[in-house]
This record gives structure tokens, C-alpha cells and sequence, in this order.
């Protein structure tokens, strides 16, 4: 009798038990897999869009800065109303020019007293607008007399609008979509301006596929800067 239960005490695991904890250890790996799947798609979205309005924001602080640098040491707001405005798309583009080293004793003469010098005239003259290549909108700066024949540079990709709104004096306003609104005072010619908005909206692209683990949709990000031109009050000064 004690051999009886001795033998049957050593006995494995029945067939139904194996299918059970098979059955348990699958589902575990496939609620495993799907967290996984999300949390890679959550990070690679968090790392691209990181990227993205890294990019955005640091295009828009050098806009925001040279802009607000326009007319310097000129007798206008240095802003070149005929270059200046919107493009086929709908996307604002602006060319604004200063004489930042008029009084730069190491600058020839005559990039002191103008604008024009190749090279010592670098960022005296500046074009900002938006290049489509490749399904994307970059953000251009585009410098006149940095080189020879001018230099471009891509200072953002990925951007889905840019928007500049130009005002007499400094403004209120809401945001909606991918542009301000509600705003407190009428536009006004942009050689006439002393206030600049710009809106730029960043386009973050969708991760994974629709109806797959950790997918994550496409969306836009608004990011504003408001520009107070520093040459636009001179002449109640």
C-alpha cells in the first residue's frame, strides 16, 4: 500500500494542468508583448518629437532675435515690405535687413556704412520662409551677403505652417489650430510695423499603424513668439 502512494505521489502533471499553465504563460506574454510594443512606440515618439520642437524652438529664438535686430542703425523698421508676406501655401516668408556693424571699427568703411559687403555683411540681410522638399516643410534662413551668391541654411524640418502677423503696437491674442486668433488690434503694412507674431507649427509624425500595439496619431504642436522691433519707436525717442 505505501508503495502504491509512493508512486503515485511522484506522478507529473496531467495533460490538462500542462494545457492550462500553457495557455496562463501565453496569455502573460502576449499582455507582455503588447506593453512592450507600446512602450517602445511611446518612446520613439517621445525621442522624434523631442527632436522636432527642439529644432522649432531654437529655429524660432534665432528668428525672434535677428527680427527683432531689424532696421538697426537704419532709418525704417528694416523690414522689406516687397519681399516680405505670404507664398503660394499660405506661409509667411520675411526679409528684413540692419546695420549691426556700423560701428565696428575692424569692418571696412564701407560695410560700416551700408550693407552690401560680402562676408563682413553677414546676417545684415536675412530671408526667412518656408522650402517644401521631399513631403516635409523646412524652415529656411537665407543670408544675402554671407558668401558669394548668398547662403541658405535649414534652421527646422518637419514644420506643418509659419505664420507672421505684423502690428503698430504690442497686441493680445488666442491661439487655435495652428495660428493665433482673437487678436486685440488690426494687422498693419509690415513696413509700417513695431510688433511681429510669429506662429510656428510643428508637425509630429504618427508612430506605428492605426489598430497595432502602441500606436500613437499624428499631431501638430503651436509654439509663438511675440517680437517687440527694436528700431520701430527711434522717433519718439
Amino acid at each position: 500500500m505505501s508503495k502504491r502512494l509512493s508512486q503515485k505521489s511522484s506522478a507529473g502533471f496531467s495533460l490538462i494542468e500542462l494545457l492550462i499553465a500553457m495557455t496562463l504563460t501565453l496569455t502573460v506574454m502576449s499582455v507582455a508583448t503588447v506593453l512592450l510594443a507600446q512602450a517602445l512606440n511611446v518612446r520613439t515618439r517621445t525621442n522624434s518629437n523631442n527632436d522636432a520642437l527642439a529644432d522649432a524652438q531654437r529655429a524660432l529664438n534665432i528668428m525672434s532675435r535677428e527680427i527683432s535686430e531689424a532696421g538697426f542703425n537704419l532709418s525704417g523698421n528694416g523690414i522689406v515690405a516687397g519681399d516680405t508676406g505670404n507664398d503660394a501655401e499660405g506661409n509667411s516668408m520675411i526679409r528684413i535687413r540692419s546695420n549691426l556693424n556700423r560701428f565696428d571699427e575692424t569692418a571696412s568703411a564701407t560695410a560700416r556704412n551700408g550693407i552690401g559687403v560680402t562676408g563682413e555683411d553677414a546676417g545684415e540681410d536675412i530671408k526667412y520662409f518656408i522650402h517644401e522638399a521631399a513631403n516635409t516643410n523646412l524652415l529656411a534662413r537665407f543670408d544675402e551677403y554671407g558668401e558669394d551668391g548668398g547662403s541658405v541654411t535649414v534652421l527646422a524640418n518637419r514644420l506643418d505652417s509659419l505664420h507672421m502677423h505684423y502690428y503698430g503696437a504690442k497686441v493680445s491674442y488666442t491661439t487655435s489650430g495652428c495660428d493665433v486668433t482673437g487678436v486685440s488690434d488690426a494687422e498693419v503694412n509690415p513696413s509700417a510695423a513695431q510688433y511681429v507674431v510669429i506662429a510656428v507649427c510643428v508637425q509630429l509624425n504618427a508612430v506605428g499603424k492605426f489598430g497595432t500595439p502602441g500606436y500613437q496619431p499624428a499631431q501638430s504642436v503651436l509654439l509663438v513668439s511675440d517680437v517687440t522691433l527694436r528700431n520701430a519707436n527711434l522717433p519718439t525717442y
